[in-house]
């Protein structure tokens, strides 16, 4: 009786008429993307103009932006990726998406990224949204008030350093991922909170914020997965399938930490988070904010530097030459940190490291977009790619090789195409910090002279090209010297 009052004894002519009908809509659909559809002229995969099914894969299984990149030699640097998204792999191209009128608006995708059902500073999609709290905050992230709390950063790294040496001196490989994520939560929080984490003491060989790292982080692993408010709604179910106790514990100290923060910020004070309060932010996404900056301020900083140390460690020649310009501008009474080869070392680290690899979406404006010989109308998703910037061979020769001499009298279409921050007002807002980091943690390191007979244990690092990549077995192995 039930079943069927729940499946009616339609008529078999009725189905055939409705499968029709569908397979029509289907068919229809698919004909207008491919030969109608404003973007039916942009070059790509047929399968890219009528579905995004398969980038979300590719996004998922981690290697979007090496196919991507495949797709670009072969239909060239404008490349429609799904039906209303287009991949551009020209530096000319970053200027007016990112930069030029305060740049496009973010897509909806960056929701994805949102903490505790609320947007932060980095996922709001537009600069009104974003407005209050940055102007908060921003002024902490210039070059003027990082260098007038050097020393807070100084103490931080010199326990880093210290750590690394520890570590060294008991003969097996170290995981430098490990010890660069305790070093970057570290600095970010002494900083910024006032208040530091703690990760560099903790002795383990997996830092206890790890996993919360490594959760957020996988968010980017769905982030062409259903785009919008649909999307929005299945990331909670994907929460609960993918969580663990591990995460949950991590997950659960963070939340302990930021909370503590949140509470106890006293106005005045200069902290991020006293900041936020005086601006009237609740206290609630004040803590969410904090967050963001523990998942931001760790992951990439990390990456960076351990890709920093790696490669430092492979290229004995090139930490010979790093340690003979820090050691001579020292002699000479010079700021070592200034110097042009270590600034060179630096930016190559950022090049290759592809902490944020793949495609950064924007919407088209209501008055539609032109570029070369395409039209785009109001509401497409355009972006481009620090990975395929990065692997221009016109502009990089060599991509895949670590060569600071290339930095020492940069073109310009290098520093165009250099996008490991992004670019414009959305760029990352904590660019010079997560660079001073780098700058000081590597000169420290190479001033006591820690890679001296280092080794690096993997030929190569490989990642999974998320949002925020991902590397693959979550170790970047070094070998040091346990005499030197």
């Amino acid at each position: 009786m039930v079943l069927s009052s729940i499946n009616p004894d339609w008529p078999s002519s009725l189905w055939l008429t409705l499968g029709a009908l569908a397979t029509a809509g289907w068919l229809t659909k698919y004909l207008y993307r491919l030969y109608i559809h404003p973007l039916s002229g942009v070059p790509g995969p047929r399968l890219a103009a009528c579905s995004s099914l398969w980038l979300a894969w590719h996004t998922f299984v981690g290697d979007e932006c090496t196919t991507i990149f495949k797709l670009h030699k072969q239909y060239g640097p404008v490349l429609r990726v799904g039906p209303n998204d287009v991949d551009i792999a020209d530096g000319d191209a970053v200027d007016p998406i990112y930069l030029e009128r305060g740049g496009f608006q973010k897509t909806q995708a960056y929701s994805k990224f949102d903490i505790d059902g609320h947007p932060t500073i980095f996922s709001t999609q537009t600069l009104a949204e974003r407005a209050n709290r940055a102007k908060a905050v921003v002024p902490l992230f210039s070059t003027a008030s990082i260098r007038n709390s050097q020393h807070v950063l100084g103490q931080v790294v010199d326990e880093f350093v210290a750590r690394l040496q520890s570590e060294a001196r008991k003969g097996k490989p170290v995981n430098v991922l490990n010890l660069s994520r305790a070093m970057a939560i570290d600095a970010v929080t002494a900083y910024l909170f006032h208040e530091q984490y703690g990760g560099i003491g903790e002795d383990t060989s997996h830092m206890s914020a790890s996993p919360f790292v490594d959760a957020y982080v996988g968010v980017g692993a769905f982030f062409n997965f259903l785009p919008g408010r649909l999307g929005d709604l299945f990331m909670p179910l994907i929460d609960m399938i993918m969580g663990d106790p591990e995460t949950a514990r991590s997950m659960s100290l963070v939340d302990q930490y930021t909370g503590h923060l949140s509470k106890t910020a006293s106005l005045g004070s200069g902290s991020y988070a006293s900041r936020l309060l005086e601006r009237s932010v609740p206290q609630d996404q004040v803590q969410v904010e904090l967050k963001d900056v523990c998942f931001a301020g760790t992951d990439s900083t990390s990456i960076n530097m351990a890709t920093i140390l790696w490669n430092l460690s492979k290229y004995p020649e090139i930490y010979s030459k790093l340690r003979e310009e820090v050691l001579d501008r020292t002699v000479k009474d010079e700021d070592p940190m200034a110097g042009p080869y270590l600034r060179g070392v630096v930016r190559e680290g950022l090049r290759l490291s592809m902490a944020n690899p793949i495609r950064l979406p924007r919407l088209v404006p209501n008055s539609g977009w032109r570029y070369r010989a395409y039209f785009f109308p109001a509401g497409t998703s355009v972006g481009v790619a620090s990975f395929q910037l990065h692997q221009d061979e016109d502009v990089f020769p060599d991509p895949q090789q670590f060569l600071p001499e290339r930095w020492l009298e940069p073109t310009d279409r290098m520093l165009t195409h250099f996008f490991a921050f992004g670019k414009g007002n959305r760029a990352c807002i904590a660019q010079n910090l997560g660079t001073a980091e780098l700058t000081l943690a590597t000169t420290k390191v190479v001033q006591a002279d820690l890679l001296r007979g280092a080794s690096a244990v993997q030929d190569r690092v490989e990642i999974l090209e998320w949002f925020n990549s991902r590397v693959k077995g979550e170790q970047i192995l070094v070998q040091f010297d346990a005499k030197a």
